[in-house]
């Protein structure tokens, strides 16, 4: 057997940690050092660059290049060196970054305690369960705003934290896979339009829009497939998503939320508060009914067939490429 054997063994294995054990607490985790990393070199650079818009910019440039040297090829080469070595070492290392650049469980787990305490009536439950998924203010939401946080947040982690990086294993096993993780876990630590990071970490969130580009459409046709099952309407979500795709400041973020909005018949988006500040943000989907709690079991629904099925299409895909090399 040679590397793409082993590679698919990995993804396979990744997947299926990732489904039964999702994010132990107390357990290490591969992305929090990733986490640490950018934090250190964040104050590292900063502290040796003048705090100047274009010294920032040369800054973030040198943070997102560090970052993607550390978090793609040293594992790469760890793991070449590995296998040399031992193949079981290098697949339990793989299996293991396979499994924790993925969040199929954590993400169902973490949005159905925001479930659980809306079932219960606790909304100031609620608001803190939901506070620990969102980038938003929740202190004031209702559970209508509440409910709507969750759902958004796991249409768009489908792609970003399930759909994505099973792409990235299918083409270029755990390393590939953790050079998306490490960019898209910077841009959700500098990529703010505020004044620390507007220059700093704008090389971070256009590299993580370049990632994301094609990932964020392949899984909006997933979701469609998805949509198929008993309890969604696919006619509704292929017309929202046609319409409303683009209904986001980011390139990519609508593509998924809009599927999930228009398989639901609800209405997503809308203004939401940031640090204290509101900020208008165009809807997506129509509120054909009233968003209801039982929605974030719907999407979790979704998100869960999307993933088997692109978990199927990768293994079926890297299978053939085995076949034929």
């Amino acid at each position: 057997m040679n590397w793409l054997h082993y590679s698919l063994i990995a993804l396979c294995i990744g997947y299926a940690l990732d489904l039964l054990l999702g994010d132990p607490q107390g357990f290490p985790h591969i992305i929090r050092g990733v986490g640490l990393v950018i934090a250190g070199l964040e104050k590292l650079i900063r502290r040796l660059l003048p705090q100047k818009s274009g010294a920032e910019l040369f800054g973030g440039i040198l943070l997102v290049v560090l970052v993607v040297l550390i978090c793609a090829f040293l594992p790469a080469l760890l793991l070449f060196f590995l296998y040399r070595l031992s193949i079981w070492l290098g697949l339990i290392l793989e299996s293991l970054i396979c499994y924790q650049t993925l969040c199929t469980r954590s993400l169902r787990v973490e949005s159905m305690a925001v479930y659980n305490e809306l079932e219960n009536g606790d909304i100031d439950g609620a608001r803190k369960a939901v506070s620990m998924i969102v980038g938003r203010d929740t202190a004031a939401l209702d559970d209508s705003g509440i409910t709507r946080a969750a759902v958004e947040t796991i249409a768009e982690n489908t792609a970003d934290g399930v759909i994505a990086p099973l792409l990235y294993m299918l083409f270029g096993g755990a390393p590939l896979a953790l050079m998306y993780k490490s960019v898209n876990t910077m841009d959700s630590m500098v990529g703010y339009k505020n004044d620390k990071y507007l220059y700093f970490g704008r090389a971070a969130a256009r590299f993580d829009d370049v990632l994301n580009f094609i990932p964020a459409r392949i899984t909006a046709v997933l979701m469609l497939l998805a949509s198929l099952l008993p309890g969604f309407d696919t006619g509704g979500a292929l017309r929202i998503y046609r319409r409303d795709r683009r209904n986001h400041k980011s390139p990519n973020s609508a593509h998924s939320e809009a599927v999930c909005a228009g398989a639901l018949r609800i209405r997503l988006g809308g203004s939401a508060h940031y640090f204290g500040k509101a900020q208008e943000k165009p809807t997506i989907g129509d509120d054909i009914r009233l968003i209801e709690y039982k929605d974030i079991k719907r999407a979790n629904r979704l998100m869960t067939a999307a993933s088997l099925i692109a978990l199927a299409l990768s293994v079926s895909i890297k299978a053939a490429v085995i076949m034929l090399t």
